[in-house]
């Protein structure tokens, strides 16, 4: 068995699930990572990084290790999917100055074309305009067309402006949106109250109530309505609270409903599994899913 490096703290549980997943892969078939390089397209270098967290392996990468491990790649590239969504979420906004690659956002002003004749008479009417609605003349001669003349544009600029503005909020806001998981009564009082669903922080010794109903995508706690979501050990959320009453529901005790997924959780998904006749990983996924939704 080799001897991983600690994966780095900040990495999202999702990616971890992954990682860990390859490594037990790695191990049990008992290829070093020359030998991966050897089987695969790619690099020892590109497998070191991958296997530690450094960088999200491809997921052509993620079929080629599962192939030469003798294995059906379905499961890690179901969660390979969920990992790259939280990777992608993870990484930093570029800066106005970062180093993009070519034709990405960040380039776009760099390679705007220089305004032309036309252009430039727009970007002046737009600059004397402004300068005459903020009393900055300093005297000097006004251009063809004062500021009356540009008064009707700039009104319909600023009315515009707010229509956009009003149309960010609604999105925001959503108040046609229903809360469907609230935290508890305040909860359930702040979400409607926002429209939103309020996001999940787990609380020490906070336990949530389960109400089944059976709707037409399946057995449902009201918590969430997902049936892909990976939750390992550590995983918190909606997700996890939804998956915890539904094992209640079903007769397998994971525990207080805290929404963390803990050794209880586990013990008791893999009861499900067991009977289920599924791999008893303790991980919730796909498969998992459509047992706790029937």
């Amino acid at each position: 068995m080799s001897r991983w490096k600690g994966l780095p703290e900040s990495l999202d549980p999702r990616v971890r699930q992954l990682v860990v997943q390859l490594r037990r892969l790695k191990d049990h078939s008992g290829l070093s990572l020359v030998s991966l390089a050897a089987r695969t397209p790619y690099s020892k270098s590109s497998w070191e990084r991958y296997l530690n967290g450094k960088k999200l392996p491809p997921r052509d990468a993620v079929a080629a290790l599962a192939r030469v491990c003798g294995t059906d790649p379905t499961r890690l590239l179901a969660l390979h999917e969920v990992a790259a969504q939280a990777w992608g979420t993870d990484r930093p906004a570029p800066g106005p100055r970062g180093a993009e690659p070519a034709g990405g956002a960040a380039a776009a002003p760099e390679t705007a074309p220089a305004a032309g004749p036309a252009d430039a008479g727009a970007v002046d009417a737009a600059g004397a305009g402004a300068v005459d609605a903020a009393g900055a003349g300093e005297g000097g001669p006004r251009p063809a067309g004062g500021p009356r003349a540009r008064t009707g544009p700039l009104v319909v600029l600023a009315a515009l402006g707010l229509v956009v503005v009003a149309a960010v909020a609604l999105l925001v806001v959503r108040p046609w949106q229903p809360d469907t998981a609230g935290r508890g009564t305040a909860g359930a009082e702040a979400g409607r109250a926002t429209g939103a669903v309020p996001a999940f922080t787990h609380r020490v010794g906070e336990t949530f109530g389960c109400h089944l109903t059976r709707a037409p995508g399946g057995l449902s706690a009201g918590r969430s309505r997902t049936t892909t979501a990976i939750l390992g050990s550590g995983a918190t959320g909606w997700d996890v609270v939804e998956a915890q009453c539904l094992l209640h529901h079903h007769g397998y005790d994971p525990g207080p409903v805290d929404g963390v997924v803990g050794e209880h959780t586990q013990r008791a998904v893999k009861r499900l599994q067991a009977g289920a006749g599924l791999p008893t990983d303790g991980i919730v996924g796909p498969d998992t899913w459509k047992v706790l939704r029937r």
